[in-house]
């Protein structure tokens, strides 16, 4: 069991990797695919500033196309730029026509303003190769070198920010599974004591009683011989227990048997001591006997002993009747067994098959869990709460194959 349980915490918080991982990645490619159509965006737009610039280099130019070339596109630039000769001198330190959104100190003298531009053109080109304004016939006349946004120099650091946070959200993760896997675990070993102290108990409590018995009847060999054949069953028993827990953990051998056969065993075994318990209840099997599945024995006693005694709860201190039903529908083997207790509370239903989950005081939160281990993982069937009415009882319903 420990080691199933280490295998899926493994898969668990691998999975968290995984998945924490795709998140980075992902955020990373989709802001650099916007990064880079926010970066053409602005390479379009210097292209175009280009274009404005050899058009206003053009003799049969006008005026006014130039008014409107500069109004609409040097207006709207909110990235860096500087323009130079072609030879990646400085035009002019006037703000809007020589550069446009680089900080410049405003104490700086024009030609300290030439000195610093002249550093930042460096600076630009390698960010981007500059647009080149050319004439016609290709020659170039100027160069205009171009930065980045602050929106896109934001983007950039974004994925990583992603990033970041996915692996601070893994690790929480990580840890706070840690935690709950080993408070589970350690909930399963107190579980796991409980049950075996559980399981114990009523073969050791009819041992003491036929103990009792021995000593009030030693004179009567009748009385004697019927009372060694309940202890021996009882012995039995407690060897039986030795091997169910010897078996969790490992791949158990199925043979076809007779699940009727199965039930009415154990319903035998707990006619003969419900007067030790202080229980009034009946407890009845009708059913197909001929119907086999592959089964082990042993497990799925375990499992008829736990619904049983779940049942017995339930039923608590008035009259009962625990009742199974053995049936071949197709070519499933469908069990089912009714009680008349107190019922399940609608929203417990799935809960009572969660280790550690119980409603009794005293309880060890196990029975029903492994229960639902041994008939789902190791007889490959299913079992569910079919239906459940408060103050009136509960169906257990458990499914073969043939």
């Amino acid at each position: 069991m420990n080691f199933a349980l280490t295998i899926s915490s493994l898969k668990i918080k691998l999975s968290l990797v995984i998945i924490g991982s795709l998140i980075a990645f992902s955020t990373l490619y989709y802001t650099q695919n916007l990064v880079e159509k926010l970066q053409q965006r602005e390479k379009d737009i210097v292209q175009l500033f280009a274009s404005g610039l050899e058009y206003a280099a053009d003799p049969n130019s006008e005026t006014n196309d130039l008014n409107f070339i500069f109004n609409n596109i040097i207006n709207r630039i909110d990235f860096p730029l500087i323009l130079t000769d072609k030879n990646d001198k400085i035009i002019s330190t006037e703000v809007g026509f020589g550069y446009k959104n680089i900080l410049i100190d405003s104490t700086f003298t024009k030609n300290e303003i030439k000195n610093y531009l002249q550093k930042q053109v460096y600076e630009l080109a390698k960010s981007h190769q500059p647009i080149l304004v050319t004439t016609k016939d290709g020659v170039v006349l100027q160069k205009i070198y171009y930065g980045d946004s602050e929106i896109i120099n934001r983007l950039k650091y974004y994925p990583f920010l992603q990033i970041i946070f996915a692996f601070i959200f893994i690790l929480i993760s990580y840890l706070s599974f840690s935690y709950i896997k080993r408070s589970e675990q350690s909930n399963i070993w107190v579980g796991m004591s409980k049950e075996t102290a559980h399981q114990l108990g009523t073969p050791i409590s009819s041992l003491m009683g036929w103990n009792e018995i021995l000593k009030m009847n030693y004179n009567n060999p009748d009385k004697v011989l019927d009372t060694s054949e309940e202890i021996e069953n009882d012995l039995n028993r407690l060897n039986k227990i030795t091997r169910r827990f010897s078996k969790i953990g490992s791949k158990p051998e199925l043979i076809e048997n007779s699940p009727y056969l199965i039930i009415e065993k154990v319903i035998n075994y707990f006619q003969r001591r419900l007067p030790q318990l202080g229980k009034n209840v009946s407890i009845q099997i009708d059913g197909d006997i001929e119907c086999k599945s592959k089964i082990n024995a042993e497990l799925f006693e375990w499992v008829i002993e736990n619904l049983i005694k779940n049942s017995l709860d339930a039923i608590e201190n008035k009259n009962g009747i625990i009742k199974f039903s053995v049936q071949k529908i197709k070519n499933k083997i469908e069990i089912e067994v009714s009680d008349n207790g107190k019922g399940i509370e609608p929203g417990r239903k799935k809960d009572i098959f969660r280790p550690g989950f119980s409603t009794k005081k005293r309880g060890w939160g196990l029975g029903l869990s492994l229960s639902k281990r041994i008939i789902e993982d190791y007889h490959k069937g299913k079992i569910f709460v079919k239906n459940s009415v408060l103050n009136e009882g509960t169906t257990f319903k458990i499914i073969l194959p043939e």
